[in-house]
């Protein structure tokens, strides 16, 4: 290779190092980004839920979450949102997390360990916001239901043996525990 074709070759892997240098620094930046903003993105977690009402009151009727995709989901600690699938079935709400048979899936996804640990989550739905439990579900009636109805919603197959495999991970979105004066713990 003579000096022309190699000081070509060095120029064009400075350029395609600084090129992928910038690409890592503007996905890094995003991700910061988010962590400050209200709300997920897409990709990135996101910061607390602040925007919205604040629903209070009687537990509403869940139906109307058959025909939502996607909903914003913050746990309280830490206070992390993020985008996920949900579920009705008899009433109640549910969301999943899949892939959660191996040590890479579970270092990957930290929010399903810290929901089981610390269950206070802030939901919001159609800019609606509502206090919530999240209750692993690990067996029992409704993990069949559940599962079907995932199924069902997505179009992927989730079974009740990849919940009894912990493979997939299912919650009930419950609603808020109270202390006995009235407080959300």
């Amino acid at each position: 290779m003579n000096n022309l074709a190699r000081a070509v070759l060095n120029k064009a892997f400075l350029l395609i190092g600084v090129i992928l240098l910038l690409l890592v620094f503007a996905i890094s930046a995003l991700a910061i980004s988010a962590r400050f903003a209200d709300g997920p993105s897409v990709i990135f977690a996101g910061g607390p839920l602040e925007t919205g009402e604040l629903v209070t009151g009687p537990e509403p009727d869940w139906s109307f979450a058959r025909d939502i995709n996607l909903i914003e989901l913050q746990l309280i600690e830490p206070p992390r949102s993020r985008i996920l699938w949900v579920a009705d079935y008899e009433g109640k709400l549910y969301l999943n997390s899949n892939y959660m048979g191996g040590l890479r899936q579970r270092f990957w996804k930290k929010w399903p360990a810290e929901a089981e640990k610390d269950g206070r989550a802030i939901l919001r739905i159609n800019g609606k916001r509502y206090e919530r439990h999240l209750v692993r579900i690990k067996s029992g009636d409704a993990v069949e239901g559940v599962t079907r109805e995932f199924t069902r919603k997505y179009g992927v197959t989730m079974t009740p043996e990849e919940v009894e495999e912990e493979e997939l991970w299912l919650f009930e979105l419950a609603p808020p525990r109270t202390s006995d004066n009235g407080d959300i713990k």
